[in-house]
């Protein structure tokens, strides 16, 4: 089995940080391809950032899937583009945010999100009102830059145990999940330390996909995401237009 694992972002030490997480959590016998688009923001952070990151995305995912994935995992805590790539992709498709609260739904009863900055809260929390746990899980932000959880010496880790421990507290709640896909080293170390499950959203999202894949599941094309309909798009983006894509 082949997962694609894409990093909507386009730096490149993150995405090797996700391909390694999304590689320990595989099953033997399963490839993990991680990539980056080559186009886009360095760093997701809120809505301006994720409509930018759009088009690389989509372009890699239909690249991928030419090549033979079984599955893509979007690694990004906002499931970035998620419903236009289900309606590209006929592989499975699944978002990070999505596949982290489902796994943690069946662990917990009460779940802490705890995301980077607060421009984070609200997207992730439509999201989490979207997946049905609008009553059971809460969304925090711990101030960290997407890209500090880079940086050698920089105090994200500090700041993000402060931030989960507070949460914990104020929602009286038995999981966290971690809502961004820069954390995925972290969870193990922050579940030993804290006596709760911590859920990293790489490592969900690429079981899902196994599971999906290995039930034989393929994204169902009979309503909103359908292939979508032969038309030309014009200027800077006639490139991407369904009938082009996959020939990028």
């Amino acid at each position: 089995m082949r997962i694609l694992v894409i990093n909507p972002n386009t730096t490149a030490s993150m995405t090797d940080k996700i391909g390694l997480a999304a590689q320990q959590a595989a099953a033997s016998g399963t490839d993990i391809v991680a990539v980056n688009p080559a186009m886009g923001p360095v760093s997701i952070e809120g809505y301006y950032d994720e409509a930018f990151a759009l088009p690389g995305l989509l372009q890699e995912i239909a690249r991928g899937e030419a090549a033979g994935a079984d599955g893509v995992v979007i690694a990004c805590f906002d499931d970035t583009g998620l419903d236009a790539a289900r309606a590209l992709a006929d592989i499975p498709v699944v978002g990070i945010c999505e596949a982290a609260l489902a796994a943690a739904g069946m662990i917990a009863t009460r779940i802490s999100v705890v995301t980077t900055l607060a421009c984070s809260v609200a997207p992730i929390s439509h999201l989490v009102h979207r997946y049905g746990f609008a009553e059971r899980a809460r969304v925090h932000a711990a101030d960290i830059p997407v890209l500090s959880l880079e940086e050698p010496g920089s105090n994200a880790g500090a700041l993000l145990r402060a931030k989960v421990r507070e949460a914990l507290q104020a929602d009286r709640s038995d999981a966290v999940v971690l809502g961004c896909a820069g954390m995925a080293d972290l969870a193990r170390d922050l579940s030993g330390e804290f006596g709760v499950p911590v859920v990293d959203g790489v490592a969900a999202g690429v079981k899902m996909i196994e599971a999906l894949a290995g039930l034989g599941l393929r994204t169902s094309k009979a309503g909103a995401y359908a292939t979508p309909i032969s038309k030309t798009y014009t200027g800077v983006l006639a490139s991407f237009a369904p009938d082009a894509i996959v020939r990028q």
